[in-house]
């Protein structure tokens, strides 16, 4: 073998796994907010969970992309782990397209013949959509469907060119398994463990795939030697998801762990019964010798097998998952790392949106938290509890502060990436967003300080009525936020009334103004000294502050109308 036909080999590679990677994401884009929706309207039904895991996996042509969105909905609680168990379930029969059409371009050589002789007009029409800006998705995904099957045919050419069947050393090498020489077990031992590790070094289950069917379509390498390869790419590909998930949650990796056990318990009952399912296959096949049925049949028949016995099985599975992986015993809430995209798990621009805007939503979720606390902080006195209390809302402005800054980190590597209109804009609002919830955890970090110069430079106390003023005013910034949180959370999926933020921003100006004009009165007529009442107005103009930042977050969102239709 030259050095040529090593290049020709890898090269061709590289054009399938690029051509499979550019026909994702073109679907992605082209699909992408809605098939999100899809998922979101998840039933707890486990069979409508396994139909939608197969239709999406089959409309984006990636197993991991669907898994992935299906951890960001556990984390965000939109789906449990059993719904996404019997998705990932789903995932596997969608999948197994993937084969059928690497089998359809492997008919045809590189040169010319099948499905592969008509590349040259999907990257004629893809280029003109491409320049045509409206239908750029569908042009993206022409590209990667050209370049997909030109990868495969030339791969196919390539491996035929190299007569490996005429090669004594290989043939005899692949021989010694399939006539007895080497034990039985040993063989299926080390063929697994060739499909697993080759997957996890080249991160594509597919590729292998493509792989294994040339070197089978030779005559090399004997049918049933690739298929235990097969098995192995199963178990590789979701090794891969688990060394993903390590960084993430809980959830994260109690999905990943599930999509591996499911995987390897199908693994061990299929090689239980390899003789007799092989049978049954070859029956449908109607052939033993040729790889290019054979393979995908099998790899079919496998997945929708397993798939079927396993959908039986969701609720203990969720259970042993919930066994093996326990969460770790900290405070959440004091956690400064991030919960969605610390583990950076979404590989697709597209599914990464979902996981920053989780983030976002549990951002909000701090804010109010924060707020909370500085409630808390007005009504104690001075001593060992006030001093904790605001060492922690120091700790949450650092939180805020960091949040805002790893967010808008992850928001732009996703802009790097290849990205629908929509999304792009759906980017910008986010980074906006983060930048004025930032304001929001510096408004409430004011507050505790307001608060504690007052307890630390007087002994002085307000009054019962501003007490009752600054209480007022508190509980008008603690709705808003509320409803910024549901906003920012739910924005997608329910109606919101917009117009009641605006409303309530409204009723914190006018109540500033109102008490800013009494808190001259009261000092005028000595109800408290000038120096409390700077403390009071500093305080209720916080507030005021607050209420613009809280209005500037649901502005930056680009919500305006009462169906949420933006961020």
């Amino acid at each position: 073998m030259d050095i040529t036909t090593i290049f020709k080999l890898l090269g061709s590679l590289a054009l399938l796994m690029f051509g499979m990677k550019a026909l994702s994401e073109g679907l992605q884009k082209m699909a992408g907010p809605q098939m999100r929706l899809w998922l979101q309207r998840m039933t707890s039904n486990r069979f409508m969970g396994m139909f939608m895991g197969m239709i999406v996996t089959a409309a984006i042509q990636s197993s991991t992309a669907t898994t992935l969105m299906t951890v960001s909905f556990v984390n965000a609680g939109l789906l449990t782990l059993g719904q996404a168990i019997s998705v990932i379930l789903g995932a596997h029969i969608g999948t197994t397209l993937t084969a059928w059409i690497m089998s359809a371009g492997f008919a045809g050589g590189a040169g010319g013949g099948g499905i592969t002789q008509y590349v040259y007009i999907a990257f004629f029409i893809g280029i003109i959509l491409i320049y045509m800006k409206k239908h750029k998705n569908m042009g993206d995904f022409l590209f990667g469907v050209g370049f997909l099957f030109l990868g495969l045919g030339t791969l196919k050419q390539t491996g035929m060119d190299m007569h490996l069947e005429e090669n004594q050393a290989v043939t005899e090498f692949f021989l010694q398994f399939t006539q007895g020489e080497v034990p039985y077990v040993f063989t299926v031992l080390l063929f697994l463990l060739i499909g697993t590790v080759l997957t996890l070094c080249v991160q594509s289950s597919a590729a292998i795939m493509a792989i294994t069917m040339t070197i089978c379509a030779t005559g090399a390498m004997p049918i049933e030697l690739g298929i235990i390869i097969v098995l192995g790419e199963n178990i590789g590909t979701t090794i891969t998801s688990n060394i993903a998930a390590l960084g993430a949650n809980v959830s994260a990796r109690r999905t990943a762990f599930s999509h591996f056990m499911i995987n390897t318990v199908g693994v061990c009952w299929v090689l239980c019964l390899l003789k007799p399912f092989l049978a049954m296959v070859y029956a449908i096949t109607g052939t033993k010798d040729n790889a290019l049925l054979v393979l995908p049949t099998f790899h079919s028949a496998f997945n929708i097998a397993n798939t079927f016995i396993m959908i039986w099985f969701v609720p203990q599975i969720e259970k042993i998952v919930c066994k093996v992986i326990k969460p770790k015993q900290e405070a959440e809430d004091e956690d400064a790392r991030l919960n969605f995209i610390s583990a950076g798990l979404m590989q697709t621009p597209e599914l990464s949106i979902l996981n920053a805007k989780k983030e976002i939503g549990v951002f909000a979720d701090r804010c109010i938290r924060m707020f909370g606390f500085v409630r808390e902080l007005l009504q104690m006195d001075k001593g060992e509890e006030f001093n904790k209390l605001f060492s922690r809302i120091e700790k949450y402005e650092s939180i805020t502060d960091n949040m805002e800054v790893e967010i808008a980190a992850y928001i732009n590597q996703v802009i790097d990436g290849h990205l629908s209109i929509e999304s792009k804009t759906e980017i910008q609002r986010m980074l906006r967003v983060v930048s004025e919830m930032e304001s929001i955890g510096d408004s409430c970090y004011n507050l505790a300080r307001t608060i504690s110069r007052k307890r630390n430079h007087t002994e002085k106390d307000f009054t019962e009525k501003q007490y009752e003023h600054i209480n007022s005013m508190f509980n008008l910034d603690e709705d808003a936020l509320n409803q910024m949180a549901v906003i920012i959370k739910y924005g997608e999926q329910r109606y919101v009334d917009v117009n009641k933020s605006y409303n309530m921003e409204h009723e914190i100006n006018n109540y500033r103004t109102q008490l800013k004009n009494q808190n001259i009165i009261d000092i005028n007529n000595q109800l408290y000294d000038y120096q409390m009442g700077v403390y009071y107005m500093d305080l209720i103009s916080e507030c005021e502050k607050l209420g613009d930042y809280i209005i500037n977050v649901i502005e930056a969102s680009g919500i305006k109308e009462k169906k949420a239709t933006g961020f």
